[in-house]
């Protein structure tokens, strides 16, 4: 049998804390003890750690330590001396800084330095930037024609202009050096322009009074332009006891028709009511527009013929009489036109409800005309400049950059139409100055002229058009050798001339008015003459819509000739357009006996007994002129308007150096800076 062992007894560990509150000190001092939060416990605790880390691991934290001394290193060199001057400097230092002569700072403060108050000086306006300008002289008329920009609150952005006038003329001095442009040895030097749309007003204020003292006396009305007046009233009488608030007089039935049914001619002539001095018409217009012109309708209006008359009107008769009225309701169709930019390329189309703010194509092609899409830009940069909104500018000026670069041109002239999706354009080969690309040439122009001869690729592209018109479609007629513009299709010339290519001499002499080469004047007057032909060879004095040019000499036979589907004659402007410019470029008196011709025979075979001129379909057939009872509205916005203009002697009344006139003949101001 086994004997039981005894099992051993149980093992106990035991540890002992022995706790001295006074020894702690003496121990670590002494080498020896535990735990005890000591700083020399610390540094051992921590050396045999990091004698424990493996040699790459000391390496890496080594690394990052002196990566982020090198780091602060570079920081507080960059920051130190900043720092130091902004704390060091105190308030009386900064004042004296800012007071030192030519001291321009990087970066200005928004707000301008308080000054102190001027016991002497009652008015802050002296400092303004963009003081009201004295108004322009008037001659004749109601005592208030002139440009009026919008009222400023002078003596709150007296101070911000006083603030930023050294840093302004520094940075307008150094455009003006770097715009001046050299065609065939003339210099071109552009005007000093007024601010950006961004920095206008962005409230429709009312212009400023006019000023007593810059008043002139009225020139008297001579006998020509008096029978102007009388013709206006002639055809305003029609309008108003037939077609009162619709669009455009049917004189023969005694009714109207509608296009739009925006009252198209009371709009297009409210500015030439205004010119001429009726008073009493215009406050009747004046009513209807206030109370009846309603743009909230379920209505397709075509965005060229809006522009430039509606929108153009409206805006001319703001700056002409002062009246917020006008400004109000061009923004509201100004704004109803925009859905038509809403296309891929940015090209807008032709068409747009202004009811339900959409847009579209005409029906048979996506296609716009070439003239169409570039002869709003006056108007709505003009929108953009009153009422500070940049919308309506960017859009516009977007197209003339775009147009500005494509392919296509040919040395400058261009197709007469676009394609809104693809942005090109179409119809390739195909140049004329007629209709669907004349006023693309002229708003080049007149463009440069409105900015203040600063926008650069507009003239380089108004100069270029120029020269390829010299180049591939002037040719001279048999017998009398005119000088004329035909047209270019695929290679092939045209001895074809719209009436609408009359525009031409006066755009011409415009240019060469502003600075452009004196050829420019001698091909304007040649053409000039050309467009009086147009009206001297035809049997009423009328000239006809569209003509064509003999070029090879036969017997019995003149310059002009007429095909039977182009001889009707619609009241069109151009021809007199022209020799209003001419006529105030050069004196000569030859352009005003023109002009009375024209004038004489619109009595002739156009007036209407009732009331209104009509349109007529024969202009070869003195006894039967065929009336096509119809007064388009551009007869009292253009036709009549230039006649009168073309009549006066008064430079002022309408001065070209401070307004440029719209394709509608409405006069917009020039931007210049002012004074």
């Amino acid at each position: 049998m086994y004997s039981a062992s005894l099992p051993p007894p149980p093992r106990r560990d035991f540890i002992s804390v022995t706790l001295s509150p006074g020894s702690g000190g003496t121990e670590a001092a002494a080498g020896g003890g535990g735990y005890n939060n000591s700083k020399a416990w610390r540094r051992r605790s921590c050396l045999r750690k990091w004698k424990q880390l493996s040699r790459l691991q000391r390496s890496v934290i080594l690394f990052v330590f002196a990566f982020l001394a090198v780091c602060g290193v570079i920081t507080y060199a960059n920051i130190a001396e900043p720092w130091k001057s902004l704390t060091s400097r105190s308030t009386e230092e900064q004042k004296t800084d800012l007071e030192i002569p030519g001291l321009n700072p990087a970066n200005q403060a928004v707000l301008p330095i308080p000054k102190k108050a001027d016991p002497n000086l009652r008015d802050y306006s002296d400092f303004s930037l963009q003081k009201p300008p004295k108004e322009l002289p008037v001659r004749r008329g109601p005592p208030n024609l002139q440009l009026r920009p919008p009222q400023r609150n002078t003596k709150v952005k007296s101070q911000e202009g006083a603030a930023k006038a050294e840093d302004s003329q520094a940075v307008q001095e150094h455009k003006t050096q770097k715009s001046v442009i050299s065609w065939r040895g003339v210099m071109i030097e552009p005007d000093q322009v007024t601010e950006s749309p961004s920095n206008k007003i962005k409230e429709l204020d009312k212009p400023s009074p006019v000023e007593s003292e810059d008043q002139k006396e009225p020139v008297p009305l001579n006998e020509r332009q008096m029978a102007v007046i009388e013709a206006f009233r002639h055809a305003w009488k029609g309008y108003k006891e037939f077609a009162w608030g619709h669009d455009e007089l049917k004189p023969i039935s005694k009714s109207f028709s509608e296009w739009f049914g925006l009252g198209l001619t009371l709009i297009d002539a409210l500015d030439t009511m205004w010119i001429l001095g009726l008073k009493e018409e215009f406050a009747e217009a004046k009513k209807w527009v206030a109370t009846e012109l309603n743009f909230d309708k379920n209505v397709d209006v075509n965005l060229f013929e809006s522009a430039i008359r509606i929108l153009g009107g409206l805006l001319s008769t703001y700056h002409l009489s002062g009246d917020s009225l006008f400004l109000e309701k061009a923004k509201d169709i100004g704004s109803r036109l925009m859905p038509a930019f809403n296309t891929p390329s940015k090209i807008p189309f032709s068409d747009v409800n202004i009811g339900r703010g959409t847009a579209h194509p005409p029906r048979w092609t996506s296609d716009s005309t070439v003239a169409e899409v570039t002869s709003i830009q006056l108007e709505f940069r003009e929108l953009s400049r009153l009422t500070g909104e940049e919308k309506f500018q960017k859009a516009v000026d977007g197209v003339m950059q775009h147009i500005h670069s494509l392919p296509g041109k040919n040395d400058g002239l261009v197709p007469m139409f676009i394609n809104t999706n693809s942005g090109q354009f179409t119809h390739l080969g195909v140049y004329t100055l007629g209709a669907r690309a004349d006023s693309y040439y002229e708003y080049l122009l007149k463009q440069w002229i409105q900015g203040g001869k600063k926008e650069n690729e507009l003239l380089e592209d108004y100069v270029k058009g120029v020269e390829g018109v010299k180049t591939h479609l002037l040719r001279k007629s048999q017998p009398k050798r005119l000088t004329f513009v035909g047209e270019l299709a695929h290679g092939r010339f045209s001895a074809k001339m719209d009436h609408l290519v009359c525009f031409l001499p006066g755009a011409l002499a415009l240019g060469t008015h502003n600075g452009l080469p004196s050829d420019h004047l001698d091909l304007a007057i040649e053409l000039a003459e050309t467009c009086h032909q147009m009206y001297a060879q035809v049997e009423t004095g009328l000239s006809p819509e569209i003509v064509h040019f003999n070029m090879h000499a036969q017997k019995d036979r003149k310059d002009v000739e007429i095909k039977a589907a182009d001889r009707h004659n619609l009241l069109r402007p151009e021809a007199v357009e022209s020799f209003f410019y001419l006529y105030r470029f050069t004196g000569d008196k030859k352009y005003q006996d023109w002009g009375w011709e024209i004038l004489q025979n619109f009595n002739k075979y156009t007036r209407v007994p009732t009331g209104g001129y009509t349109s007529i379909n024969n202009v070869q057939n003195p006894s039967n002129p065929e009336p096509r009872d119809k007064m388009e509205s551009f007869f009292l916005g253009e036709t009549l308007k230039y006649l009168f203009l073309l009549f006066s002697d008064d430079v002022d009344l309408i001065n070209l150096d401070k307004y440029v006139f719209n394709t509608e003949a409405h006069p917009l101001p020039i931007w210049h800076q002012q004074q």
